[in-house]
């Protein structure tokens, strides 16, 4: 609090200083919704300067006395021209209207046109819902997780609800929304991501150069906002599809001074087995249902306040024999507050809560049945500052703090719920950050993003803490009271973008940042499960940290139409996490012990080229990379590829806008297949055959492609009505990729060993009507 106040004063003080210069502030919203439009351009003409909104829709400029022509631009919406006269500070709140899309101009960016090229931004990704729903997915459902990994250096698996960021594991990703974090992003074991597209205005997939206000996770951080409602007047939109329906409503509270947006869906895969002839089917439950709600409210010309919140669970279980299930509740309250024309503050308090149970049915007639929970529920306070001290040079400051309550695991016994059978030990920790960057134009051409954050956790009590030797075993055991710290980290976590203009088209730019990850995502599955554990920090658990360092060129043509980049990277990774051969993970009281560390490092090279404007628009993505971790427990030390690791990973995504009525889309995805462990040999224990290993990864999943295709029919379409249909085809040409390759004894000779492919998914079609009142 007290370094807040201090940069308040000093900000404030300089602001008074400036007596030859006026400043223009405000905000630029649409003009149908009322939504704030981040990242529209607010230019001066005559002096050729100007400036970008915030997250929040907010600008500051700063000129001299004078008379100028004010330009005020976001790609999809008519450009104004306003005339200022610049005499004394002045307030300007701008609405923008759309564009009517034409068969000429199909514009699949919501950003500023060069932005990507004049920031100082680097190995970052963002993504609108126009774009998203456009390309065709599993099931036919519009996904913001399944679209990011169609861009460069972002790995996945076709199921699964973990993603590969430049190397980093699938627990190094900071997944935001609204600012509370997401533990687990998956429905139906990662079919589906937990983000329904209806309620999301925007997504930013933060690769390298992290901006210094976010910490804690050592890969990336995406960061999705949800929709703010419509505050002009009642809207809805939906969707029927073929396994998943859903709903948003959007409204004013007051017309022009709040609104409110309530969205929700569900599966209905239940009902179908309903259907079914056998009885164990009938009674199987598999199906899952979130809701998200955000309103907001306009006190008076300088404060508003933003409430929202998400609640998911997804609900698998077969008869009375087994049941899981597990879901996120997040919660974001929010406080904008402008001291003044140049100064705009940002109050968060945020909740987040992932838990998943899973019940195991006894004996019948014997009421033996128990059930397994765990849990990890944060409580976070967040202040942020932004401070336009001038036209060329925009200061962020802040702070923020979070306790971690952590749930390992507990068994309940059918007979009595309320006796705890067994529980693991609760563990408690506080993880707290402080920051400052400044952005700023140095000269003409070259432009500089400095950032410096020290961040600081602590282990807490009560409980017995246990120290480890090298072989696993307890060395020690020391107990500790409540509040009490065990082990304290802490350290500086230095950003640095540097972007030089080699013209008004191209650039060169290159980013350093240094990330420390106190949270660590347990679990022996490449992709992510929903029982994976997160553990803290500890006195045997050390912080993971990362050095990225890039380089990139890039380049637009024809007025913006084509966008086109190439940036190589080296990130260097210590403290990383691996597992001891038969490693026990799940309800393990002593699961540190399971644990080795080492080192690991990833570099590549990606290759963006994508096309904004004209009737045919999308994207190509192409990453060569490699990906290598090294552990002394582990092949004797050597270097071994990390399971995610791949060489070659291909992605291209196509839409075409065939006449008023229908457009067309198609992706297609090439990848080298995951580094994977086969077995080498086989020896008998006890009239068995175990399998023999050796080298970790050393052979390869063979190489995935697929093909999906889709077509959307414009059913109606009004200035009150939209109505259309879209048909989805995925895996076109039936593609048997392998999802698992198990060995076994060959059936005619039990000397033999087979290897048995399973895949998940031959082609799928899928068809949505959708729909959207204004």
């Amino acid at each position: 609090m007290l370094l807040s106040l201090l940069f308040l004063f000093l900000f404030s003080s300089m602001g008074i200083t400036a007596q030859e210069t006026y400043t223009l502030s405000g905000s630029i919203t649409d003009a149908k919704n009322g939504e704030e439009l981040p990242g529209a351009s607010v230019w001066i003409k005559e002096l050729e300067t100007g400036g970008t909104t915030n997250a929040y829709g907010f600008y500051s400029i700063t000129v001299p006395q004078g008379s100028y022509t004010l330009s005020i631009s976001y790609v999809g919406y008519t450009t104004q021209e306003q005339r200022i006269e610049f005499t004394d500070n002045r307030e300007l709140h701008i609405e923008l209207i759309p564009e009517s899309t034409s068969l000429q101009e199909v514009v699949i960016s919501s950003k500023k046109k060069d932005l990507n090229v004049t920031s100082t931004q680097m190995s970052a990704n963002t993504l609108n819902m126009q774009e998203i729903a456009k390309v065709p997915v599993l099931f036919g459902e519009k996904d913001v997780l399944k679209t990011i990994q169609l861009l460069p250096g972002i790995k996945a698996n076709e199921v699964g609800s973990g993603f590969f960021v430049r190397g980093g594991s699938a627990g190094q990703n900071l997944i935001l929304l609204d600012e509370a974090p997401v533990y687990n992003a998956s429905h139906m074991l990662g079919l589906f991501s937990v983000f329904n597209s209806d309620a999301i205005k925007d997504l930013t997939l933060y690769k390298g150069h992290i901006p210094a206000n976010y910490g804690g996770r050592a890969s990336s951080v995406m960061d999705v906002q949800m929709n703010n409602g419509n505050n002009k007047g009642f809207s809805a939109s939906g969707g029927i599809g073929t396994i998943a329906s859903r709903l948003t409503i959007e409204a004013p509270i007051v017309k022009d001074k709040g609104s409110f947006m309530l969205s929700g869906r569900r599966t209905y895969l239940d009902l179908f087995l309903k259907l079914s002839n056998d009885e164990d089917t009938r009674n199987t439950s598999l199906y899952f249902y979130d809701f998200n709600a955000k309103a907001n409210y306009k006190i008076g010309a300088n404060d508003r306040i933003y409430l929202s919140g998400y609640f998911g669970r997804d609900q698998f279980g077969f008869s009375d024999e087994f049941g899981f299930d597990w879901g996120n509740t997040t919660a974001t309250l929010r406080w904008n507050h402008l001291f003044n024309d140049k100064l705009f503050s940002n109050t968060t308090v945020l909740y987040s809560d992932y838990n998943y149970r899973v019940e195991i049915g006894g004996d019948e007639g014997q009421n033996n049945g128990f059930s397994i929970e765990s849990a990890i529920e944060d409580f976070s306070l967040k202040q942020d500052y932004k401070y336009y001290w001038n036209n060329s040079n925009t200061v962020q400051f802040g702070w923020n703090a979070t306790r971690h309550h952590f749930v390992p695991g507990e068994i309940r016994s059918e007979a009595n719920a309320n006796v705890n059978d067994l529980l693991l030990q609760k563990k408690y920790a506080w993880e707290a950050g402080v920051y400052l960057s400044d952005e700023q134009e140095i000269t003409d051409n070259l432009r500089a993003n400095f950032g410096l954050r020290y961040s600081w956790f602590a282990q807490t009590g009560p409980g017995a803490i246990f120290t480890y030797d090298a072989e696993g075993d307890i060395a020690s055991t020391t107990t500790y009271d409540s509040g009490e710290f065990v082990k304290t980290y802490g350290g500086f976590e230095p950003r640095v973008g540097l972007t030089y203009l080699l013209s008004e088209a191209s650039s060169i730019k290159a980013s350093y940042n240094r990330n420390r990850q106190y949270l660590h995502l347990i679990s022996n599955s490449t992709s992510g499960t929903p029982i994976d554990l997160w553990i803290p920090s500890s006195n045997n658990v050390k912080p993971q940290l990362s050095d990225q360092y890039a380089l990139g060129y890039y380049r637009n043509f024809k007025n913006n139409t084509f966008e086109t980049s190439v940036e190589v990277y080296y990130k260097g990774m210590q403290n990383q996490i691996d597992y001891r051969t038969g490693a026990e993970l799940i309800f393990n009281e002593n699961v540190e012990s399971q644990l080795l560390f080492g080192k690991g490092w990833s570099y590549g090279a990606e290759f963006y080229f994508k096309k904004n404007l004209g009737r045919f628009t999308g994207w190509l993505s192409y990453t060569w990379s490699k990906t290598e971790r090294k552990f002394d427990g582990i092949d004797t030390g050597n270097p071994y590829p990390a399971s995610w690791d791949r060489t070659h990973d291909l992605s291209l995504v196509g839409m075409y806008q065939l006449s008023p009525k229908w457009s067309l889309s198609a992706t297609f995805a090439y990848r080298t297949g995951n580094a994977v462990t086969f077995p080498v040999g086989k020896y008998e224990v006890d009239d068995e055959v175990v399998n023999l290993y050796d080298t970790r990864n050393a052979n390869r999943f063979p190489a995935y492609h697929r093909l999906d295709l889709g077509a959307t029919r414009s059913i109606k379409k009004t200035k009150k009505w939209e109505m259309s249909t879209t048909f989805s085809l995925y895996n076109a040409y039936g593609r048997k990729n392998a999802y698992q390759i198990n060995f076994k004894e060959a059936e005619n000779d039990p000397n033999r060993t087979e290897a048995v492919k399973l895949s998940l998914f031959s082609f799928f079609p899928a068809v949505s009507w959708n729909f959207k009142f204004n």
